[in-house]
C-alpha cells in the first residue's frame, strides 16, 4: 500500500488487533512479542475479562455500543466464541444508578433500576445496600483466546509474526525506521543483532511501554504533552461459587473505601467460581520487568473480607489466584497518537479489553490517515 511497512511492538490484545486490521487491508505488517501473545508476563492473558456498558461518560459508554460489532466481527472471522453474556449489576454509594440507567436508555441499551431487596430476590447469593443498575446484555471475554485469535488472523492475512522477539532501539534512518531486535528465547529463532526497517511504528507495550519510551525517537514536544503511566501489580481471587447452579452475573460496586469488580472466572478457573478483585488494589512497580508476581497477604486479605460480607453465595477461601500489569494513566483515558509515523498505543486503566477490536480498527485508520482518532485520544493534538 504505497510503499507503508508497518512495525507493530506488542502482541498483545491491542497490538494483535492493530496487525490483523492493518494486515486484512491488504498493508505490510510485522508483528514483533517478546514472549508470545497474550502472554502471562503482560496484561493480556486470561479467559476472563469484563465486558460492560455501564459507564457514567458517555464517550465511553458509546464506544462499547461501537465495540460490541467489532466482537461479533472477529469472532465471525475466527470462527470462535469469545463473548459470553450473562449480564452484570453495579452497585455502591458510589455507582449512581439512575443516572447510569439514563445514559444507557439514552443509547439503546437495555437496562433497569432495581431497588436492593429486589436485587437479593434475583441474586440471594449477593448483598446489595443501594440501588442496583442491571444490564443483560454485559458478560464476560475470553481475552487470551482472542489476542491468539487476531494474531492468527493477522498472519492468514499476510503479516509477518515474530515471537521471542523484542524491539531493543528504535532509530529514526531517512523517511522510516530502524528497529534493532534481539531474541529473548521465548520464540522460534534466534534474532540476535538483526535490524528491521519500516515506514511506521506502532508500539502497543503494555505495561513495558514506559521502559520503552526512552528509547523511542520521540519529539520533545510531544513527550512532553503524554500523561504519565503507572504500572501496577493487579491481583485477582477465584472463590468457589457453593450452588454451581447460580446465575452469576459480572459486578461492579463502588464505595469510597474500596471499589470491587468480579465475573465467573471462566477456564482459568475451572469453571468452578468467581473471580474477585480490588480495583487498583496491588502496589505500583518500577518497571514492568519486575518478574515478582507473589500476591500481597493484604490485599487478599481485603478481597476474603469483602467476599464474607457481599458475596455469600462464595466460599470465601480463594482457591486460584494470579496478578498481572496493570497500567494506568491520570484520567483513565487511552492513548492513540502519532509523532512522525511512530504511534503510541497505550490502551490501558483496567478497562481497555472490551474495546480491543475496535483500538485496532481505530489505530489502523490512525496509522493509515482514514479517519480522525477521537481527540482525547491524542494528548499531543
Amino acid at each position: 500500500m504505497g510503499g507503508r511497512r508497518v512495525l507493530v511492538i506488542g502482541a498483545g490484545l491491542t497490538g494483535s488487533a492493530t496487525a490483523w486490521q492493518l494486515a486484512r487491508r491488504g498493508v505490510p505488517v510485522t508483528l514483533l512479542e517478546r514472549d508470545v501473545p497474550a502472554s502471562t508476563s503482560g496484561s493480556s492473558h486470561g479467559s476472563s475479562r469484563i465486558f460492560r456498558y455501564a459507564y457514567p461518560d458517555p464517550f465511553y459508554a458509546d464506544l462499547v455500543r461501537r465495540a460490541r460489532a467489532d466482537w461479533a466481527d472477529l469472532e465471525e472471522a475466527a470462527g470462535v466464541p469469545l463473548l459470553t453474556v450473562h449480564g452484570a449489576v453495579d452497585h455502591g454509594s458510589m455507582r449512581d444508578a439512575p443516572r447510569l440507567s439514563e445514559l444507557l436508555t439514552s443509547l439503546g441499551i437495555r437496562n433497569e433500576v432495581l431497588p436492593p431487596e429486589e436485587a437479593r430476590r434475583r441474586w440471594p447469593h449477593m448483598a446489595f445496600t443501594t440501588p442496583v443498575l442491571w444490564h443483560p446484555d454485559a458478560g464476560a471475554l475470553d481475552a487470551r483466546t482472542a489476542a491468539e485469535a487476531m494474531t492468527r488472523l493477522a498472519a492468514k492475512a499476510g503479516a509477518e509474526v515474530r515471537t521471542g522477539t523484542e524491539a531493543v532501539a528504535v532509530r529514526r534512518t531517512g523517511p522510516g525506521f530502524s528497529v534493532d531486535v534481539a531474541s529473548t528465547g521465548s520464540g522460534l529463532a534466534d534474532t540476535a543483532g538483526e535490524t528491521l526497517h519500516a515506514t511506521d511504528v506502532v508500539v502497543a507495550a503494555g505495561g513495558f511501554l514506559p521502559d520503552l519510551l526512552a528509547r523511542l525517537p520521540l519529539p520533545d514536544a510531544f513527550r512532553a504533552g503524554l500523561p504519565s503511566f503507572e504500572v501496577r501489580k493487579e491481583q485477582v481471587f477465584h472463590f468457589r461459587w457453593r450452588d454451581p447452579r447460580a446465575d452469576w452475573p459480572t459486578f461492579i460496586h463502588k464505595e469510597p473505601g474500596m471499589q470491587t469488580y468480579g465475573l465467573p472466572g471462566g477456564r482459568d478457573a475451572g469453571f468452578a467460581g468467581q473471580k474477585v478483585a480490588e480495583f487498583s488494589g496491588g502496589p505500583v512497580l518500577s518497571s514492568a520487568a519486575d518478574p515478582d508476581r507473589t500476591i500481597d497477604p493484604s490485599n487478599r486479605a481485603r478481597v476474603t473480607a469483602y467476599v464474607q460480607e457481599f458475596l455469600p453465595g462464595l466460599h470465601p477461601e480463594p482457591y486460584a489466584e494470579a496478578a498481572c500489569l496493570f497500567t494506568s494513566t491520570p484520567t483513565e483515558d487511552f492513548v492513540i497518537d502519532t509523532a512522525d509515523h511512530l504511534t503510541l498505543l497505550a490502551a490501558c486503566s483496567g478497562h481497555a479489553a472490551k474495546f480491543a477490536p475496535l483500538l485496532g480498527r481505530l489505530t489502523a485508520d490512525h496509522v493509515l490517515g482514514i479517519d480522525p482518532t477521537p481527540p482525547r485520544f491524542r494528548p499531543g493534538a
